[in-house]
């Protein structure tokens, strides 16, 4: 399981740094893809199969799953993990996420995201504000 919050900038490379907590996880290989909210989703390579069958197992027939099978995957990158726990943010990702030099990176459970600073903390401030009615909104549901 992914946890914690840590800032980190990118180098001149366009090259990160990845939590050594997170590394092990991730294994050697894993998916960048573009996440929900304007940032990026790192997945390691079991997490992204069962991701992968759970979208190709919609019904294709309809435009919606079509649509975000398309933006998911069509960013999506395989990575790996320097031997100086580093990993080249492809181009595409970069864009999407408005990363331009500081960031952080977080764990989300089963995967790991990476927001531009700016992005984080303004989606960090309205998510505070909204965090009892969540919690309510959880307990409703049986969590």
């Amino acid at each position: 399981m992914f946890l914690g919050e840590y800032q980190h900038s990118l180098d001149i490379k366009a090259r990160v740094i990845i939590p050594a907590k997170f590394r092990e996880e991730l294994g050697p290989k894993f998916v960048a893809s573009k996440g929900l909210d304007n940032c990026i989703f790192l997945y390691p390579m079991d997490e992204w199969i069962i991701i992968e069958n759970k979208i190709r197992s919609l019904p294709f027939t309809r435009a919606d799953v079509r649509s975000f099978a398309r933006f998911f995957f069509s960013g999506a990158s395989e990575l790996d993990i320097d031997k100086q726990g580093r990993i080249l943010l492809p181009q595409n990702l970069r864009e999407y996420a408005n990363i331009d030099k500081e960031l952080v990176i977080i764990g989300v459970g089963a995967r790991v995201e990476i927001w531009a600073n700016e992005t984080w903390a303004s989606y960090n401030q309205t998510a505070e504000s909204s965090y009892g009615v969540f919690a309510e909104s959880l307990v409703d549901l049986g969590l």
